[in-house]
């Protein structure tokens, strides 16, 4: 499923997708920044172009810029939620396309997404020195669970509808 707000728009990754942007294999239409993917998005995506068949919510999505339509990131569950409901994801954009708000605005569309789709807890966790990556995971709600090394791993609860 396409989820979109006023800012970005989230489309699922398949295996065939995934397996054509890790040999960036751009076709008419696929409409990737010159930077995409980010070099940390290569190992899931690989990944997801080995899976035999992956979750279709708790996926990975590439993260379009509705301003221009540009496939300028990533954000990915590492799969669906656990038995006590707790999912975990991840997400990242090219250097291009960071500090206008649109990380804030995916991590925002995913979660209600996994909230609508039984998840009841999300956690994430980011480098000490992302500053950035903190204040999106602050923005959506997020508080600091703990640190572990140079991590700092946070949590947050899914409201229910």
């Amino acid at each position: 499923m396409i989820l979109r707000n006023v800012h970005v728009v989230l489309e699922p990754i398949s295996p065939e997708l995934a397996r054509r942007i890790v040999a960036r294999d751009e076709r008419p239409g696929d409409d990737w920044h010159p930077e995409y993917p980010y070099p940390d998005e290569l190992d899931p995506l690989r990944s997801l172009a080995d899976a035999p068949k992956p979750d279709p919510d708790f996926t990975m999505y590439m993260i379009r810029r509705t301003s221009d339509g540009l496939a300028v990131g990533g954000f990915g569950f590492f799969g669906p939620p656990d038995e006590q409901g707790v999912v975990e994801f991840g997400y990242g954009l090219v250097p291009a396309a960071r500090g206008k708000g649109l990380a804030t605005e995916a991590v925002k569309l995913a979660l209600e997404r996994a909230r609508d789709c039984g998840a009841t807890v999300a956690t994430a966790d980011t480098a000490e020195d992302n500053d950035a990556s903190q204040r999106v995971l602050v923005r959506n709600g997020f508080t600091e669970t703990g640190r572990r090394d140079s991590l700092i791993f946070y949590q947050r609860a899914l409201a229910a509808r």
